[in-house]
């Protein structure tokens, strides 16, 4: 997380909305010999008090036992390069841009019944954003193959107890040095969605 304040003016309404649309981000482990990560799918649950997902049997997090262990889920959304000859001012310096939420939490390990169940709903939730596409579903498995891949995967809760977000978007630069650098970067930004970022730097006062 940048810890220059300004970058942390999104609410936490915002900040949840953001890790529930992406589903997916790394989660760290504090553990005796160092953070164990896995990066994951999980699904927030309507409150956004919990988060459901499912870690390989084999993985280093699921050998640590049952917990609660001190977890976090960091979710990364769009990012890119920001050349300080964009911002058309003298004396700037490169910098990235990016947006990233962590939940801070609790992860502890549930009963293996659940995960039929588990494995459903968050289907479900991807699924249902494919539409008009007919939906999969577990039924849709052989019953020995399935019951198979039950015993490999592993179901977990991760119990929030905070949520912190940066969106670092160019809130420390005036209106059109912020504008003029989110323009250029929609057409030369190195990074990952970067059209998404340079729209949100340019509709900043808007989101």
């Amino acid at each position: 997380m940048h810890p220059n304040p300004i970058f942390h003016d999104a609410t936490t309404e915002r900040n949840i909305s953001f890790a529930r649309t992406r589903a997916f981000g790394v989660l760290v482990v504090s553990a005796p010999d160092g953070p164990h990560v896995s990066h994951i799918p999980f699904l927030l649950s309507d409150d956004a008090a919990t988060a459901d997902l499912h870690l390989v049997r084999s993985n280093p997090i699921a050998r640590m036992g049952e917990g609660p262990h001190e977890a976090k889920i960091i979710v990364s959304g769009p990012d890119s390069y920001v050349s300080p000859d964009w911002y058309g001012v003298e004396d700037q310096v490169p910098t990235w841009n990016y947006v990233a939420v962590h939940l801070v939490g609790r992860l502890e390990r549930l009963p293996q019944d659940v995960m039929r169940d588990m494995l459903d709903r968050q289907s479900a939730a991807y699924e249902e954003q494919l539409a008009p596409k007919a939906p999969w579903t577990t039924n849709k498995m052989t019953p020995e193959v399935l019951e198979k891949m039950m015993r490999m995967i592993v179901p977990y809760r991760f119990v929030m107890t905070g949520v912190d977000g940066t969106w670092k978007l160019g809130q420390n630069k005036p209106h059109d040095v912020r504008i003029a650098a989110a323009s250029e970067m929609a057409e030369h930004g190195i990074g990952s969605d970067v059209a998404v970022i340079a729209s949100m730097m340019d509709h900043l006062d808007h989101i």
